[in-house]
């Protein structure tokens, strides 16, 4: 399948939608537009490549199971706000770095490497038998991306907070 050529207005378009999500979730984009433009032109690529919008500053592997770590807004860009004040790719980015006082710095790949991927650490369990979460009618589910927590029978189609799908949800309790 032949890539169409992505037009500067299609960019500009997706580029406002993305801008006016992540304000509305409390997120800003990276404020150099030249820059940020790019970066969704790269997103724009790669959900035509792919069928999902994968980071532009990473190889996807164009297996979404594989790559859903990867979708933006990515797994990782909540703890490299934090760390970094900008997400690997710098998309977006802190409020810091939006109103000036510091700068966009290289952000270290969280990322494991591929054969550690999929693997989890061993995690030190409790009884929940005896705990009032053992009588929730309902599984908690957690979105990877934001955090959101929800009680029902499936994950929402939709995070209402960060907006990724119900594929970014782990089943939390």
């Amino acid at each position: 399948m032949a890539l169409v050529e992505i037009r500067p207005g299609d960019v500009v378009a997706t580029y406002q939608i993305l801008n006016k999500e992540a304000e509305g979730g409390g997120y800003h984009l990276n404020p150099d537009a030249e820059f940020t433009k790019n970066l969704v032109a790269g997103l724009m690529k790669n959900e035509q490549r792919y069928g999902y919008r994968a980071c532009p500053c990473r190889l996807a592997s164009g297996k979404k199971e594989q790559d859903l770590d990867i979708i933006c807004p990515c797994d990782y860009r909540d703890p490299d706000l934090d760390d970094f004040g900008a997400c690997y790719c710098a998309l977006y980015v802190s409020d810091e770095v939006v109103s000036g006082k510091t700068g966009v710095a290289p952000v270290p790949e969280r990322r494991p490497a591929r054969s550690a991927r999929g693997k989890t650490a061993v995690v030190q369990t409790i009884s929940l038998s005896s705990s009032p979460i053992a009588a929730l009618p309902f599984p908690v589910w957690r979105c990877k991306v934001c955090g959101y927590l929800c009680a029902r029978d499936q994950p929402p189609g939709i995070c209402p907070i960060c907006k990724v799908t119900k594929e970014r949800f782990e089943r939390f309790i």
